[in-house]
């Protein structure tokens, strides 16, 4: 499955704004205390996701009504919805100057009580050492849900069924969609999100 740039400016893969506002102090303190714990560049990136991933909270999965969306806002919280875990991600990527971008997925939210299609959110990092770009889904594992950090073949969060309607974006963009953060700031809390998620993206009007 091949990714492919938004953009060939990679210099946009890095950039620091209010959303990936990795220059906040909490996130540089985190990136260098990681950074010198990490082997390497890779393992870094390796640690960094298994963070976002495990120790930063899905907000639905523990029933958390506040909605957070910058990667400050996340740290500071201890959890935030997948488009809000990769700001964070990108953030602690991109403070150590590692290419990092925005991917996204139209799934199903749930089979059985909420069969309709909603955006889930996503990264990729561009790995040095192995000169190229992957993906990870820092979402957060629970039952049915298994994403791993993989140089060869990709381990996400959910499997993508297109029979069903389901849509890979295999795009890697350089900023977070401007209509995914319109509802993360129009909302104050998760459940009212909830009532009316994402079914498009900006980037692709």
């Amino acid at each position: 499955m091949s990714t492919k740039l938004f953009t060939n400016n990679l210099d946009e893969y890095l950039q620091e704004d209010d959303v990936v506002d990795y220059k906040n102090v909490a996130i540089t303190q985190l990136a260098d205390a990681f950074w010198q714990e990490a082997d390497n560049e890779t393992d870094y990136i390796k640690r960094v996701y298994e963070f976002v991933r495990d120790d930063i909270s899905h907000s639905a999965d523990i029933n958390a009504e506040q909605l957070t969306c910058s990667a400050s806002e996340v740290l500071s919280a201890r959890h935030g919805i997948c488009f809000a875990k990769s700001h964070l991600l990108a953030a602690l990527l991109r403070c150590k100057s590692i290419l990092a971008g925005f991917c996204y997925q139209k799934l199903i939210l749930d089979d059985e009580t909420a069969p309709i299609l909603i955006y889930h959110g996503l990264n990729a990092v561009y790995v040095n050492e192995q000169q190229k770009w992957i993906r990870l889904d820092a979402r957060g594992n629970k039952e049915g849900v298994n994403a791993q950090f993989s140089l060869e073949e990709e381990y996400l969060a959910f499997p993508v069924r297109p029979d069903m309607g389901e849509e890979d974006d295999l795009t890697i963009y350089p900023h977070p969609d401007t209509k995914v953060l319109e509802r993360l700031r129009k909302y104050k809390t998760r459940p009212k999100l909830w009532e009316d998620l994402p079914t498009e993206l900006n980037y692709h009007s």
